[in-house]
């Protein structure tokens, strides 16, 4: 039997709504993967069009985790980063990979801090240049389009986007340090949504769409982030992980849809899970 792929996901974790931690743990365990993780902050739910939620910071918390595990001496095969909410929390995470990490550990960032165009309130205008810096260090990055423009410092444009358009951010993006690139919310018309993955080494660009279903649906790219984690250690090659993700994503919309179920608290992935599970088997052989 092979060894059991072990991954560290840091992230906050909404005790209520389908989001960041919520999402990652079953996600990735779905897949046969064990999934360590590191909360950096509890929320008693997330903060996108939710007031009253209460808020607090893990930050003191991580290094004596991570000191821990290192006494222990763990192993992980990925780190897999979310949400960081300060400068601080990404000093934190890059000493984690530091201290944690071999040179087989695969470091996969979603440099989560704006969305539409909009930088996140919580963040200071100069807090972008900070996890660029993080983002050197990474093996992949997930931005979408609007945090890949702020990595990059340039405007944001509204879609639909070009092929040209975005195969420039992509190589933009490259030129960061990170080996493979995933660029999610990339539609070139109002009837497919998607994300391209960028091989740097190889110089290959692949594309994965599926059909647009209108409504902003919260946790959407925690959900892609996690499939595409738990795909691509499970064998997948980057396009068919981005593929896998983008499946996943947009199936756990539609039966949300479906439901008529309050969009504000993430979409239905639990019922895809088995599904989802069962198809990774092929990328495992």
């Amino acid at each position: 039997m092979n060894r059991q792929k072990r991954v560290a996901a840091v992230h906050d974790i909404s005790c209520f709504g389908r989001c960041s931690l919520t999402v990652a743990l079953p996600i990735i365990s779905a897949a046969g993967i064990e999934c360590a993780v590191v909360p950096t902050a509890v929320l008693s739910t997330h903060t996108g069009g939710i007031d009253g939620y209460t808020f607090h910071d893990l930050t003191d918390e991580i290094m004596p985790i991570v000191q821990h595990w290192k006494q222990l001496n763990l192993r992980f095969d990925a780190f897999y980063t979310g949400y960081l909410g300060s400068f601080r929390q990404l000093d934190i995470v890059s000493a984690m990979f530091d201290l944690l990490g071999s040179g087989n550990t695969f470091k996969i960032m979603d440099p989560v801090m704006a969305d539409n165009g909009v930088l996140y309130k919580s963040f200071s205008p100069d807090f972008p240049k900070g996890m660029r810096k993080l983002c050197e260090k990474a093996d992949i990055i997930i931005p979408n389009i609007t945090e890949a423009v702020f990595l990059l410092d340039e405007p944001y444009k509204e879609g639909p986007y070009t092929r040209e358009y975005i195969e420039s951010l992509l190589k933009k993006l490259a030129e960061i340090g990170a080996k493979q690139i995933v660029l999610t919310g990339v539609y070139f018309d109002n009837e497919q949504l998607g994300a391209a993955v960028y091989d740097c080494k190889s110089g290959q660009i692949d594309y994965s769409f599926a059909g647009w279903i209108e409504g902003y649906y919260h946790g959407t790219g925690d959900v892609f982030g996690s499939a595409f984690v738990a795909a691509l250690l499970s064998g997948c090659s980057l396009a068919q992980a981005n593929a896998e993700a983008v499946k996943f994503t947009v199936d756990s919309i539609a039966r949300t849809k479906a439901a008529g179920t309050d969009i504000r608290f993430g979409v239905d992935f639990e019922n895809g899970l088995g599904e989802f599970a069962a198809r990774l088997m092929k990328c495992k052989g």
